[in-house]
């Protein structure tokens, strides 16, 4: 009984196997030979080598959006119209140059048709609103940054742009515009992230921007990065030099290039202004001059043997005190805004009226 079970049970199987092979193969068949009917005489059966397939399965695929994740990416610059607080500009570090009109109820693109997107700065004219800097190419050195191909200007509040040169710079740390003299403005160009070369130093230029006169030079891998000039005597500047390398498998920050110097004389001539800084070798600095108190400034710090942090100057940038460790990472955002304090706050800067300062992409203090 049992031996009469086992050869029902293996019969079984290999009929159910069969059928399971022949089956498809027999309905392909009577497809294949319903398909030639179809077609009648005279057309040629379809091809069923590889490219033929492959193309006929190319023809139903239809292109989607599938990203960015994050539309326009980071958020690296506002500018808010110095009467009309309803006019706002936001720079954006892969999406453009945005504008608007009331206060942000909505936005319009206002650089979509000019040939760089990435945007690392955007600057209005205190005397004339009018006129709009813009510095492309983010002024950061993370392996995903993008570049610019210069210094824009607008002299009509956004609606039409002209390149006015520095087109190798690829990243623009800063802008700065005399508030004497309109035609009168700095720009800190870090210079290709990816090679040496370029457009890289502290660039000045006193005809708005027709021609350019390098003067601080960063060297061949170092370039300016960030400068502020004091208020009361914009012959006075503080400019911070960075050199770094990047490559796709890794990156290269600080270097002997890296320092902070100071004018007196409008660029003319320098001086390292270091007395107080780490003795290591230094990276990226960012500076910001306290509006109530120009002879207060405050420099964030990325030096070697962690030795970074948050330094303040009690003389316009002459000597420096270290007032904590706190730093951001020196290649994404090390930099100082100042805000104005209507409350007081947990901060190192008091009292009331003067300046609260952050450094961007980090944690409250």
């Amino acid at each position: 009984m049992s031996c009469s079970r086992a050869a029902f049970t293996t019969a079984l199987t290999v009929a159910v196997v069969v059928c399971g092979v022949i089956a498809p193969a027999t309905a392909q068949q009577r497809r294949a030979q319903a398909g030639a009917a179809s077609r009648g005489a005279g057309q040629a059966a379809p091809s069923d080598s590889a490219p033929d397939r492959l193309a006929s399965a190319a023809r139903g695929l239809r292109l989607r959006s599938i990203g960015p994740a994050l539309l326009s990416g980071r958020v690296s610059d506002i500018a808010v119209h110095p009467t009309d607080k309803k006019i706002r500009y936001v720079a954006t570090a892969s999406g453009g140059l945005w504008k608007t009109t009331n206060a942000g109820t909505t936005w319009t693109p206002i650089f979509d048709d000019q040939t760089s997107y990435s945007i690392a700065n955007v600057v209005i004219d205190q005397k004339n609103p009018n006129v709009i800097w813009v510095g492309t190419g983010e002024n950061n050195s993370q392996r995903s940054v993008s570049y610019g191909d210069g210094i824009y200007k607008s002299i009509d509040g956004g609606r039409t742009w002209e390149n006015m040169g520095l087109k190798e710079s690829e990243h623009i740390g800063k802008i700065v515009i005399d508030p004497r003299n309109s035609d009168v403005v700095y720009v800190a160009a870090q210079g290709p992230v990816f090679k040496k070369g370029g457009d890289r130093g502290l660039y000045k230029t006193t005809d708005g921007g027709k021609t350019w006169q390098e003067v601080l030079d960063g060297g061949d891998w170092g370039g300016a990065s960030d400068v502020v000039l004091d208020p009361r005597n914009p012959d006075v500047l503080l400019a911070t030099t960075w050199q770094r390398a990047r490559r796709q498998w890794g990156y290269i920050a600080g270097g002997p290039a890296s320092g902070l110097h100071r004018s007196t004389d409008g660029g003319a001539t320098w001086r390292k202004s270091q007395s107080g800084l780490p003795s290591e070798e230094l990276g990226r600095i960012g500076l910001a001059i306290a509006p109530a108190d120009p002879d207060v400034v405050y420099a964030i710090v990325e030096a070697a043997n962690a030795r970074g942090g948050f330094y303040r100057s009690r003389d316009n940038g002459v000597n420096w005190e270290r007032m904590g460790s706190h730093t951001t990472i020196g290649l994404y955002y090390q930099e100082l805004r100042p805000i104005v304090l209507w409350l007081l706050m947990r901060s190192h800067v008091t009292p009331l009226s003067r300046t609260y300062l952050r450094a961007l992409s980090s944690e409250s203090w």
